[in-house]
């Protein structure tokens, strides 16, 4: 394609444009990587560049210890950058907690100062877009934790890994050379689920009655405000277009009302939710009552699930389940040879012989 100029100095104004728009993409020395975890609903992402050590002397030597003046910037004495290049960058989508110290959902740019006898402070700035540490300003520190460092076998690339993960944290490290950067993040994760539940019930989420079957049980089993529990139990029962009474709504409110010390209403409220049962749920709320050390009550369960459905897989496991919770093995045997026949297929089958042989050898089998 030819380009027409009207004058000099107009092409080369062009040619100018056209060469300061249009750099090629060429690979960096120090080549970039993301790591991220989610802990509960919550995502922590970590963005950096990764240099090798490449036969060189790191601690005090390329990363030098305590705060320093690079000799570029507008910082006067600067951490180390934590990686290469740009900001290394940490982002929580959710308000997180970092070694015990409170930090707000966001990106922050991620600084270490590093000292010789093992111990380091780890600095999150509200910058985040800066080149390196080179304009690091205090006075944009989000959060500064201490933490000390560990021996680690030797990590030519330097990198950034979450070494452990549970319900409601994740350990975070940086490993290089022959160095670990630990540090500790947890979250809310109940109060950010719960407060997600809320959210979401404003939209196409909120026309669900499974949604709110849901949300009744997780506050219920993670320490929500049960009244709110009951409020979303409710509506997944009746009062709603989307609504709908089942055993499993029904239980769930039960549970409720029980943790509620409203046992009465809650056992009424079982009796009811029998009439929506299968025959499996029927037999996991005869075990649940043993679970629970109410052993006569599920002796009943498990005998109504005989009556209503005979000879049908699974009801006289449950009965060698009860009998068994009350002591009387032979009976608990008698029952498990009549199930062994109609076991659905050889995994079933194979259970209950496992449970027979237990009985023989004079143990329970729950």
């Amino acid at each position: 394609m030819k380009i027409k100029c009207t004058s000099l100095l107009m092409c080369l104004a062009l040619t100018f444009s056209l060469s300061t728009h249009a750099q090629l993409k060429t690979p960096q020395g120090s080549q970039k990587a993301k790591v991220s975890q989610v802990v509960g609903i919550s995502h922590v992402t970590i963005k950096y560049s990764r240099p090798s050590v490449n036969n060189r002397e790191i601690w005090g030597k390329l990363v030098p210890y305590g705060m320093n003046n690079l000799g570029f910037g507008t910082a006067k004495e600067s951490p180390w950058r934590a990686g290469a290049n740009e900001n290394t960058t940490i982002e929580f989508s959710d308000d997180a907690v970092v070694e015990g110290k409170a930090i707000k959902a966001g990106k922050y740019g991620f600084h270490i100062i590093v000292r010789a006898d093992d111990n380091a402070t780890l600095i999150f700035s509200k910058n985040n877009t800066s080149w390196g540490s080179y304009f690091y300003e205090p006075s944009e520190d989000a959060l500064r934790v201490d933490i000390k460092t560990k021996a680690v076998a030797h990590t030519e690339l330097l990198t950034y890994d979450f070494i452990a993960v549970d319900a409601n944290s994740t350990l975070a490290v940086l490993n290089w050379e022959k160095k670990q950067f630990p540090f500790k993040i947890e979250f809310s994760v109940p109060d950010i689920v719960l407060a997600s539940f809320r959210d979401e019930f404003r939209g196409q989420q909120g026309f669900q009655r499974q949604n709110y079957e849901t949300a009744a049980n997780y506050a219920l089993n993670n320490g929500g405000d049960l009244d709110e529990a009951l409020g979303w139990i409710d509506g997944a029962i009746a009062g709603k277009f989307y609504s709908e009474k089942n055993f499993n709504n029904l239980q769930i409110k039960s549970k409720i009302l029980e943790k509620l010390n409203r046992k009465a209403e809650a056992d009424t409220l079982m009796d009811e939710a029998m009439d929506y049962a299968t025959i499996f749920q029927v037999h996991q709320y005869g075990r649940t009552l043993i679970a629970n050390g109410e052993i006569d009550k599920a002796m009943a369960i498990f005998k109504m699930n005989a009556k209503n459905n005979k000879n049908t897989w699974p009801v006289h496991y449950g009965l060698a389940r009860g009998y068994s919770a009350q002591g009387d093995y032979k009976k608990a045997k008698s029952h498990l040879e009549l199930a062994l026949n109609n076991a659905p297929n050889e995994g079933s089958k194979s259970r209950v012989q496992e449970n027979i042989t237990k009985l023989e050898n004079g143990q329970d089998i729950n």
